[in-house]
């Protein structure tokens, strides 16, 4: 056989690329004919370097996000090197100065906050290298010429959350909404959908929204205040399952398990809460679609020449449902194939 023609386990791995790339990007809501356009190009005839950052791998949906890229990059023959943004706006700016140095086949990122990278982003940019955005905006949109922005609706994953815990205390009582980072346009989004419903419900009063940061040990210490400070605290919407699950634990220490609690992001420790009882509600911000579809689309740019707008769109909502009881079992295996 010559080296020139693929043995069966190449032409099965393609196929599997193909397959696995037409499912991932049906998710995304393009077009099947799209969708089969992008995933045709199955892997990379020679080895791909990619640059990956998010916002920081302490937070347990980033770091799926690294595993899904990594996993992604496999079957398309893309060699992946991330740069931790270790949830610090600086840090990360640091790392994508080191980043925007290098050469790159193409570059995946996701902003700590809005406006922290746009210079050394640019320089990639007008460098020729595709930059692909993912979940909260690098820049608005009209101000930088990213390849493509891959993200989930945030207001509605803020206000479906919400809506379910006001559902559950039956329209009023007491609410706490714990922020994510305030420059982080993913949480802007949230904290609007979460405004939109606590504004037709004039017997809930908000008690605090108060920023996180993302920062579990900071939100133990902005809870255990909250706990002290109010009696009761009927429900509690966060911007994300990290930050639900260390309030969770000073509630459960306290005693203090009146309050409802809904997430977003539906990492698998909260779908198992949910299935327990210890959460009320989250919702999925499929990192697995977002960070594999990242790959997909730079892979598409540099084989393909995909040009935003006409072989990608600018702008990809990449969705996921809200998670019961119901639905938990099969949303755990989805994120095990790095699906959703």
């Amino acid at each position: 056989m010559s080296k020139s023609t693929p043995n069966r386990r190449d032409m099965l791995r393609a196929a599997t690329a193909t397959m696995a790339g037409a499912a991932l990007m049906g998710g995304f809501g393009i077009s099947p004919a799209m969708a089969a356009e992008m995933a045709a190009a199955g892997r990379s005839d020679k080895p791909l370097k990619a640059a990956f950052s998010n916002a920081g791998l302490q937070a347990t949906w980033c770091a799926q996000g690294k595993q899904a890229a990594e996993y992604w990059g496999k079957l398309y023959n893309v060699d992946v090197t991330w740069f931790d943004g270790e949830l610090s706006a600086v840090k990360q700016r640091a790392a994508i100065d080191d980043l925007a140095s290098q050469t790159w086949d193409f570059v995946a990122i996701q902003a700590f906050g809005i406006g922290t990278l746009t210079a050394p982003v640019n320089k990639m940019i007008e460098a020729g290298i595709p930059v692909i955005d993912m979940d909260t905006l690098i820049a608005p949109l009209d101000q930088i010429d990213v390849h493509s922005f891959l993200a989930p609706d945030n207001e509605f994953m803020g206000a479906s959350v919400t809506q379910a815990l006001v559902n559950a205390i039956n329209g009023e009582g007491t609410i706490v909404m714990t922020q994510g980072a305030l420059g982080h346009t993913g949480a802007q989004g949230r904290a609007r959908g979460f405004k939109s419903v606590i504004s037709k419900f004039p017997k809930i009063e908000v008690l605090d929204e108060q920023s996180g940061n993302w920062d579990v040990t900071q939100v133990a210490r902005i809870w255990e205040a909250l706990l002290t400070k109010y009696p009761k605290i009927d429900a509690a919407f966060f911007h994300n399952d990290d930050m639900a699950l260390a309030a969770s634990k000073v509630m459960q220490a306290k005693g203090r398990t009146e309050t409802k609690i809904g997430g977003v992001d539906a990492m698998p420790p909260a779908i198992k809460a949910v299935q327990d009882g210890s959460m009320f509600a989250t919702v999925r911000n499929p990192s697995c679609r977002i960070h594999g579809g990242a790959i997909i689309a730079g892979v598409s740019a540099v084989i393909n020449g995909a040009k935003t707008g006409t072989g990608i769109p600018k702008n990809i909502v990449a969705d996921g449902p809200v998670v019961t009881k119901d639905n938990a079992d099969g949303m755990l295996w989805m994120e095990d194939q790095f699906l959703i």
